[in-house]
């Protein structure tokens, strides 16, 4: 028996006694956007996925591949009927059993979708501000760049930010330079020179941030970079904004008392459109 919201149930009766995800954040996860009952980028989240469990040391089913994770997706989608637009999320944990020290690298998933207003990406044309969290800090090492169960950094993040009046946070690493926001990547503009930060500043390796770099370096007059963005940059920027597959990119407009242009994001969500039409 355990006690669960001050009623004794079964262990057996609580789905998240012994789940290791939950007590450890022993898990991973991959986000997806659904159009037309199609994965977006399907191949880039699949072999991020099977990166993320090999750094934790899970052990891949041999039944997990690309079209098996494709096909879980997809029909769990049309069963909810949301295979026009939709976004879903397929957590893997390792299976129960030990402390922090697992009795075993096996895992178990689940998958969730939820309904997605729009298949085509889009700018909404309104104010969006910004600024620096810097309660806590992340980490440069190779954890910060998968997608694990701990985020209580974007979850602290985020209260402050709804406290703050403000739509998002520019998050920094331990030498005090721009990694992220709290929701996705993010990248400067400054005269025709675009800077996103490389991997290796703790930022996560974001597929959206993937697609950008690709679109970006055949736009005419643009150089494409990934280099270390101090605080101090973003002040001197012309154009900023943050990418991740569900919104594709939102251009921030102002951070503290600057406010920035939005033309290059126009054009990147133009391109981006035309790959999923």
């Amino acid at each position: 028996m355990i006690n669960f919201n001050g009623t004794l149930v079964s262990e057996d009766a609580n789905t998240v006694a012994q789940n290791r995800g939950f007590l450890y954040g022993d898990a991973v996860f991959e986000t997806v956007k659904i159009v037309n009952s199609k994965i977006l980028f399907l191949e880039d989240h699949y072999f991020r996925l099977m990166s993320s469990m090999r750094v934790i040391r899970m052990e891949i089913p041999m039944n997990f591949t690309m079209e098996s994770l494709e096909e879980q997706i997809v029909s769990l989608v049309k069963n909810n009927g949301l295979e026009s637009s939709a976004r879903a999320r397929i957590t893997i944990y390792r299976n129960e059993g030990g402390y922090y020290l697992p009795q075993n690298n096996t895992v178990s998933f689940f998958i969730q979708a939820v309904l997605v207003e729009s298949a085509l990406y889009a700018l909404d044309g309104k104010e969006y501000e910004v600024d620096l969290y810097k309660d806590f800090y992340v980490t440069k090492h190779l954890l910060s760049s998968i997608k694990t169960t701990n985020r209580l950094i974007n979850v602290t993040g985020s209260i402050y930010a709804s406290e703050n009046g403000l739509d998002n946070c520019i998050l920094l690493n331990d030498s005090k330079n721009v990694v992220e926001v709290l929701q996705g990547n993010i990248f400067m503009l400054k005269g025709n020179v675009l800077t996103t930060p490389p991997v290796s500043e703790g930022c996560l390796n974001g597929v959206m941030r993937k697609q950008i770099l690709k679109i970006a370096q055949k736009l005419e007059g643009i150089e494409v970079v990934e280099e270390i963005i101090s605080p101090f940059d973003i002040q001197k920027a012309d154009e900023l904004f943050v990418t991740n597959v569900i919104k594709g990119v939102q251009p921030i407009t102002k951070y503290r008392k600057k406010e920035f242009s939005i033309e290059l994001s126009k054009a990147l969500v133009a391109e981006l459109n035309s790959l999923i039409v």
